[in-house]
C-alpha cells in the first residue's frame, strides 16, 4: 500500500502554483461553459454541454499527466515527426477541410474534428527551441540559428495565414519572442522587424484594395439555432481562391478603427451583433456581476461558449473575475519564467517559455477582443473557450512545463546539498 502510495505521488509532481493555476482555470472554464453554451441545449437536458466539457477536460487531464512523466529529451525525437505530420494535415485541411465561418480550418479523423494549426503551433516552437539550443554559444547565439529559424516557421505561419490571420499573427509573434529570449543577435531581429512591417503595410493595401464588402452571416445572424449550426456542423470548403478570406478581415478592420457613435436605436445588431451584445454584456456587469450562470447576453452573443467567452465570465463574475482571469494566465507566464530560470540547460528552459508564451499571448488577445481593444478574430480562451483539439494541447502543454519543474526541482535539491548531480541529463 505504502509503494503504491509512493507511485502515485511520484506520477503527481510538478510544480504547486502551475498545478493551482491549472485548477482554478479549469473550475472556471465547466462553470462559464455551463451558462455560456445554453444555445447548444436546444431538445437536449442543459446539463450535456457542460457534462461533454467535463469529460473532455478530464481526457486533457491524462494527456496532462502522461506528458508530465515524460522525460524531455525524447521531446527532440517527437520534433521533425511533428513538424511533419502537422505539416501534411495543414496542406490537406487547406485544400478538403471543414469550412467555419468561411475558413478551413478543421480536419475530420474518424469522426472527430481536429484542428492542425493547434498541433504545428507546438510544433515550430519545439522545432524553434532546438535550434535555439543547439546553437548557444555564449552569452548568444550563432547566427545561423536565425536562417534555420526561418525556414522551419515561415512555411507554416504562411500556410496557417491563409485561414486564420490572427493564429499565424500569434505564432509569428511567439517564433519572434523566443528568438529574443534564446538570445538571437538584435540586429537580425530588427531587420526582420522591419521587413515584417514592410509586408504588413503591403498586405494591409492589398485587403484594402481587393477585400469584398462582405459580412459574415453566421455570425451576425442572431439565430442561435444558425449559430449552432455553424458551429457543430461545418460545411465542406466550397473554394474561393487564396484572396477569399481578404473580404472578411476587410471588414472586420473597418468595424474596429471606425471610432463613428451610433446611436443605440440605430445600431444593426444583424452586422455587429458580437460586438453589441459584448458590451452589453460588459455594461451590465455592474463591476460585481450578476453571478454564475445568471448571464442574459449569452443567449444572443455568436460564440459565447468560445471567442467571446470573457465577456460572460465579466457579465457574472463582475471587474473582480475578469481581473482575476488574467491575473491566472500571468502567473502562469510568470512562474513558468521562474521555473525556466532554475533551469541549469537551455532547452527545456526555452521549451516551457515557449509553450507558455503560446497560451498566454492567445489569452491576452481573447481578452482583448472581448473589450473591444482589438479586431473580432477567431481566438479562444485557452483552457477555458469550449473546444476539443485546443483544450487537449493546451494541457499537454501544461504536463510538459510540469515535467520541466519537476526536474528543475531535482536539481535545486541536488545543487543544495553539495551532490554529484552529473548524472542528470542535460534535458533535466
Amino acid at each position: 500500500m505504502e509503494e503504491d502510495s509512493k507511485k502515485t505521488k511520484g506520477r503527481m509532481k510538478g510544480d504547486t502554483i502551475i498545478w493551482t493555476v491549472f485548477f482554478f482555470l479549469c473550475i472556471v472554464s465547466i462553470v462559464e461553459v455551463f451558462s455560456a453554451a445554453s444555445e447548444l441545449t436546444n431538445d437536449t437536458s442543459y446539463l450535456d454541454p457542460m457534462i461533454k466539457h467535463t469529460m473532455l477536460i478530464g481526457v486533457g487531464v491524462v494527456f496532462l499527466v502522461i506528458t508530465m512523466n515524460i522525460d524531455c529529451r525524447y521531446y527532440k525525437i517527437i520534433s521533425p515527426f511533428a513538424l511533419i505530420v502537422s505539416f501534411i494535415m495543414l496542406l490537406i485541411t487547406s485544400l478538403t477541410g471543414g469550412e467555419i465561418n468561411g475558413a478551413s480550418r478543421w480536419f475530420d479523423i474518424g469522426g472527430i474534428q481536429f484542428q492542425p494549426s493547434e498541433l504545428a503551433k507546438g510544433a515550430v516552437v519545439l522545432a524553434e527551441v532546438m535550434i535555439l539550443s543547439a546553437l548557444q554559444d555564449g552569452d548568444t547565439v550563432d547566427k545561423r540559428a536565425f536562417k534555420y529559424i526561418l525556414i522551419i516557421s515561415v512555411p507554416f505561419i504562411l500556410l496557417i495565414f491563409r485561414e486564420n490571420f490572427s493564429t499565424a499573427a500569434l505564432l509569428g509573434l511567439v517564433v519572434i519572442l523566443m528568438m529574443f529570449i534564446g538570445r538571437v543577435p538584435m540586429k537580425q531581429i530588427g531587420k526582420l522587424l522591419g521587413v515584417i512591417m514592410l509586408m504588413g503595410l503591403l498586405g494591409f493595401g492589398a485587403i484594402w484594395t481587393l477585400g469584398e464588402n462582405t459580412e459574415e452571416e453566421a455570425l451576425a445572424k442572431n439565430d442561435p439555432r444558425v449559430r449552432t449550426e455553424t458551429i457543430d456542423k461545418p460545411e465542406k470548403k466550397k473554394g474561393g481562391g487564396i484572396l477569399h478570406r481578404f473580404g472578411t478581415w476587410k471588414n472586420r478592420i473597418k468595424k474596429f478603427v471606425n471610432d463613428e457613435e451610433v446611436a443605440p436605436e440605430k445600431f444593426d445588431l444583424d452586422k455587429d451583433g458580437q460586438v453589441a451584445h459584448a458590451n452589453i454584456a460588459i455594461a451590465s456587469s455592474n463591476l460585481v456581476g450578476k453571478g454564475p450562470g445568471n448571464s442574459v447576453q449569452r443567449d444572443w452573443l455568436p460564440q459565447a461558449f468560445s471567442d467571446f467567452i470573457y465577456a460572460i465570465i465579466i457579465e457574472e463574475m463582475g471587474l473582480w473575475g475578469a481581473v482575476g482571469v488574467c491575473l491566472l494566465y500571468l502567473i502562469l507566464l510568470f512562474r513558468t519564467a521562474k521555473i525556466a530560470n532554475r533551469c541549469a540547460y537551455s532547452f527545456p528552459a526555452l521549451l516551457i517559455m515557449g509553450l507558455a508564451l503560446l497560451m498566454v499571448t492567445q489569452a491576452i488577445f481573447n481578452m482583448m477582443v472581448a473589450v473591444g481593444l482589438a479586431p473580432v478574430t477567431g481566438q479562444p480562451l485557452p483552457l477555458i473557450s469550449k473546444g476539443g483539439t485546443s483544450t487537449i494541447i493546451n494541457c499537454v502543454y501544461i504536463g510538459v512545463i510540469m515535467s520541466v519543474s519537476s526536474k528543475a526541482k531535482k536539481r535545486d535539491e541536488c545543487l543544495a546539498l553539495n551532490n554529484d548531480c552529473s548524472r542528470l541529463s542535460d534535458e533535466e
